[in-house]
């Protein structure tokens, strides 16, 4: 059994893709070290995470189904030190994360380990986050959601729950003493390259180990006008379908278009919203220092930076800059029709090898049935699928 876990429970926006994914990679490494990272595919935390709290995902409920007693029992079986984290892991109710704790064992010695970031930040991260699954929602409509007193209406319950930090150690902390409490403070915006990573070291005892952090699991930010073009296209292709939007939209050209332009205005909050995140902000700063929870890196970074004096309005941008961000995304969408069309003509060319005699016809199927299986696994293989039977204009087996 694990003498100790360190269990790492949010929030998003703060650094967690980058410690996963170096935590997935020097898995054989950490175990050498006698630090376990229980994982038999880089998202194994995130579906025991849907499981634990049976959170509705797109389908990817069903397939977590049974995953945190997978990652518990593993965890169990573990000796020294284990690492569990997942960011969505902050929602779980007080029920669930005692769930969770009494079923890594009775004797183990549990750390919650807490990355946080400042309001003023973490606000407009999270409204584009939505913008990037297809939310059409203003950003005034997002920020009167939570400025409002109702907390279980629009968007505010999931804001809340991943990001209201002394509720979240509320709910995961009961048992636990102060001293086993970590918050990893994000680094104030101009901090040198690499801090908050030298944080998560101390936090999780990776200092010295000769890690691989050669890593690109970074979730890129976009600009004002990059994110109103995002909420357009949602609104434009309401009907697209989700196994489309994601490769197409959230990936392509979220992620890498978009996010890589270079002088992007960065999103920030009005006066009046700032004024009060800001407030919000010292008060739980207070709360902090009185409950006596460890703080790994600068308790004044959770305050944010002073206000810029400006405010870009992601809800009504310069036309020109969404214009000129749209031609990035057109040219990067040609970009993508052109690899798919060589794509289809190459599978189109084996197709046509594979035809011949009746002698040949069985192995011929047998070829064409395993080239279709494959391209069925991927979004890409299913879009490629669909054009070539317009091209053939029918429905044939061998497609």
């Amino acid at each position: 059994m694990a003498q100790r876990v360190l269990l790492h429970v949010g929030t998003p926006k703060t650094g967690t893709s980058q410690l996963q994914e170096v935590l997935f990679r020097n898995r054989d490494r950490l175990r050498k070290h006698g630090i376990h990272y229980p994982a038999d595919r880089f998202d194994a935390h995130f579906l025991a995470a849907l499981d634990l709290m049976s959170l509705p995902w797109g389908g990817l409920e069903a397939e977590a189904i049974g995953a945190w007693s997978r990652l518990a029992a593993q965890v169990r079986e573990a000796d020294g030190t284990a690492i569990i984290s997942h960011e969505i892991l902050a929602r779980a109710t007080a029920a669930q994360a005692a769930r969770a704790i009494a079923s890594l064992g009775e004797d183990t010695e549990v750390h919650l380990v807490l990355s946080v970031r400042d309001l003023v930040r973490q606000i407009p991260a999270e409204w584009q986050e939505n913008v990037k699954h297809r939310s059409p929602y203003s950003y005034a409509e997002f920020l009167h959601s939570l400025q409002g007193l109702a907390r279980d209406e629009g968007h505010a319950p999931w804001f809340w729950a991943v990001q209201e930090i002394p509720d979240i150690i509320e709910r995961w902390g009961r048992g636990i003493p102060p001293e086993r409490v970590h918050l990893v403070t994000v680094p104030a915006p101009g901090a040198p390259s690499g801090l908050l990573w030298k944080r998560f070291e101390r936090a999780f005892g990776l200092g010295g180990l000769g890690l691989d952090l050669d890593v690109d699991r970074a979730n890129p930010s976009l600009g004002v006008a990059e994110t109103t073009l995002i909420r357009r296209i949602n609104r434009a292709t309401s009907r697209l379908e989700g196994t489309d939007y994601r490769p197409l939209v959230r990936e392509l050209l979220a992620h890498r278009t978009l996010a890589r332009r270079p002088d992007k205005v960065r999103l920030g909050l009005p006066k009046d919203a700032y004024v009060w995140a800001r407030g919000l902000s010292d008060a739980w700063i207070e709360e902090i220092r009185i409950r006596g929870y460890q703080v790994v890196g600068e308790i004044e970074d959770l305050r944010g930076a002073d206000w810029p004096g400006e405010f870009a309005d992601p809800d009504a941008p310069a036309d020109e800059a969404v214009v000129d961000a749209a031609v990035d995304a057109v040219r990067a969408l040609i970009g993508e029709a052109a690899r798919r069309r060589r794509h289809i003509e190459r599978l189109e060319a084996r197709l046509a090898a594979l035809e011949g005699s009746d002698a040949v016809v069985p192995r011929r199927r047998r070829a064409a049935e395993a080239i279709v299986r494959g391209l069925r696994g991927n979004p890409v293989g299913r879009g490629a699928l669909r054009a070539y039977r317009r091209a053939r204009g029918r429905n044939s087996l061998s497609a």
